[in-house]
């Protein structure tokens, strides 16, 4: 036989349930969380994007560098390292792309993940002339940051918009073809 609860005790535990619910449902709302990867020439609608995690970290020149400063800018976070063979195409498109595009409103930083030692990092960039700045994180621990983004294969890409949502999470390489649209969508947003 079920135990019969006072009426002002029942109300008293669903006033809880509800606050608890919202609770969880305001805190989902407001930062990003990865569920799945962008399709290579999509963005995340703008009433589904959530604000990234405080990425930060040490620069490739011993700066610090956090994303909240590029607030305002459209930001191509790109994880690759100096061992993966599509990084080794990608990256120096990336850079000319950054390069036509730097003081306009889009920016890179690069995330050298799972790459050791630094200085092979450090002698590989130079090689390819990559002149954007580039985290040295061999560990991904940014892309945890930025909203627990798994890192499983290089390169991979994420794009901020000028608030600071994570607009894309593109889990392969990309041409500057696929790229210069979405970047130009973003650059056009409010």
């Amino acid at each position: 036989m079920p135990m019969a609860v006072p009426m002002p005790m029942a109300i008293a535990v669903a006033v809880a349930v509800a606050g608890l619910s919202a609770c969880g449902a305001s805190h989902s709302n407001l930062s990003f969380r990865y569920v799945h990867s962008t399709k290579t020439d999509e963005l995340i609608p703008l009433v589904d994007r959530r604000a990234a995690g405080p990425v930060q970290g040490a620069l490739m020149t011993g700066a610090a560098y956090h994303l909240a400063a590029d607030r305002g800018q459209v930001v191509v976070l790109n994880y690759f390292a100096s061992w993966c063979g599509p990084c080794a195409v990608e990256t120096p498109q990336f850079d000319a792309i950054y390069r036509a595009r730097h003081g306009g409103g889009v920016t890179f930083v690069g995330v050298d993940a799972k790459d050791s030692p630094r200085s092979k990092a450090a002698d590989w960039l130079n090689q390819k002339g990559v002149s954007f700045p580039v985290i040295y994180d061999p560990s991904a621990e940014t892309a945890l940051e930025l909203g627990g983004v798994p890192i499983m294969t290089l390169p991979a890409t994420v794009l901020i918009d000028k608030h600071g949502r994570v607009a894309a999470v593109y889990q392969s390489a990309l041409l500057p073809a696929d790229l210069n649209p979405v970047l130009d969508q973003l650059a056009d947003e409010a």
